[in-house]
């Protein structure tokens, strides 16, 4: 089926009532000659998380990675992405220090060939603190931040490849989130796991949007409507409809959403 991608309905939100942690205008993503995403113009409310849903290859994870510059050196993204007043797609940004603010968490769980304890002090120890007390206090802030402390307090020293898969996840949401971040990237964080470490992330989540804003790829509809304040359905590079995820999958504005979320889509 196709669909008129004029027609579309993305909220916005008044900035005296609501805190906005990031804002995109006009975000543009090329891969050569070929447009992959198109025109995204949002903004992502503070200590919320936001889901970004649509079929593979709609552009999500595209402008995710955009959102803290992973698509340097693979695309061209013109626009603007706002960030504290700051366009973060500006030239003279130092991208590794505004990766301190905005984390990542990737699809497949990816920890350090360390010890438990060294993969989140890596990062620390490269931006200069000595400090092992400090290490110590920050380890175990960002495993309990990430719901993980608990399971692995008496083996810190073992390697994190021992670590089941969802352990392994967490594990990154703790490094992720040791350096202190406003935002959260998170690009399909569950899709490698089982349903029991697919919930624990979940729950993670949750508490995790009380100190941090978080943006989650996901193909879960389940998982989008469980865990998510808002929803964006994206489709063929556009975002077509953005609102409260009740909305969404309750009572969406545009056709191409509704077909999507109750599974009538292609």
């Amino acid at each position: 089926m196709k669909y008129d991608l004029k027609d579309t309905y993305i909220v916005r939100f008044n900035q005296k009532e609501t805190e906005i942690a990031m804002t995109t205008n006009n975000l543009q993503v090329f891969y050569g000659n070929k447009q992959a995403f198109f025109d995204g113009n949002m903004q992502f409310p503070k200590n919320r998380i936001t889901a970004l849903i649509g079929a593979s290859g709609s552009g999500k994870s595209t402008f995710l990675r955009s959102l803290n510059r992973m698509n340097d050196d693979v695309a061209r993204v013109e626009g603007q992405i706002m960030y504290r007043g700051i366009d973060i797609n500006s030239r003279n940004i130092n991208v590794y220090e505004m990766r301190k603010h905005v984390g990542m968490v990737f699809q497949r769980p990816n920890p350090f060939s360390k010890s438990i304890r060294d993969n989140i002090t890596f990062a620390l120890k490269e931006k200069g603190l000595k400090d092992k007390v400090e290490q110590d206090r920050i380890v175990e802030e960002s495993l309990k931040g990430a719901a993980l402390w608990d399971e692995v307090k008496d083996d810190l020293d073992k390697s994190a490849l021992a670590l089941s898969g969802g352990q392994q996840q967490r594990l990154c949401i703790a490094r992720a989130i040791a350096m202190k971040p406003d935002i959260l990237l998170m690009d399909e964080p569950c899709s490698a796991l089982d349903p029991i470490s697919t919930l624990k992330v979940e729950e993670t989540m949750l508490k995790l949007k009380e100190r941090y804003t978080i943006i989650i790829v996901t193909h879960n509809m389940q998982q989008a409507s469980r865990v998510s304040d808002y929803t964006a359905f994206f489709h063929m590079g556009h975002v077509i409809e953005y609102d409260k995820t009740k909305h969404i999958f309750t009572n969406p504005a545009i056709k191409a959403t509704e077909d999507y979320v109750s599974g009538n889509f292609g």
